[in-house]
């Protein structure tokens, strides 16, 4: 026989079991039915993992390349987001400090104000 006639017939049968479990559920109550669908349904996903592996070698390398691909850009894409409001918060910080200039200005206004006489004539200390 060939392959492709076996895994035909494979499908068949997963398909089949499908059917007796939905069968079950009907006649013997949902346990009975629910098992038995939840095994079929395992063991035919493990089959269709095994059948594109065997039909193509690279399809698993691929699809966890992609996977972990994905992650990765995600992971990375939420850190940036993460550093970049950091970088703002420090930002407005920055924004809100005076600067060296304004306060040197500040500085030369106090001094100039200490140096001028008050109402009694003498200096400020």
């Amino acid at each position: 026989m060939k392959p492709r006639y076996i895994d035909a017939i494979i499908d068949l049968a997963y398909g089949g079991l499908i059917f007796v479990s939905v069968g079950l559920i009907v006649v013997e109550g949902t346990r009975v039915g629910l098992a038995l669908g939840l095994g079929v349904l395992v063991s035919y996903a493990l089959h269709v993992i095994w059948k594109m592996a065997r039909f193509d070698p690279e399809w698993m390398t691929t699809e966890m390349e992609e996977t972990v691909e994905e992650a990765i850009e995600q992971t990375i894409g939420e850190q940036v987001d993460t550093v970049q409001q950091r970088i703002e918060t420090v930002d407005e910080r920055i924004d809100r400090r005076p600067r060296e200039d304004e306060i040197e200005d500040l500085l030369e206004e106090t001094v100039v104000d200490t140096d001028e006489p008050d109402e009694t004539g003498d200096a400020a200390r």
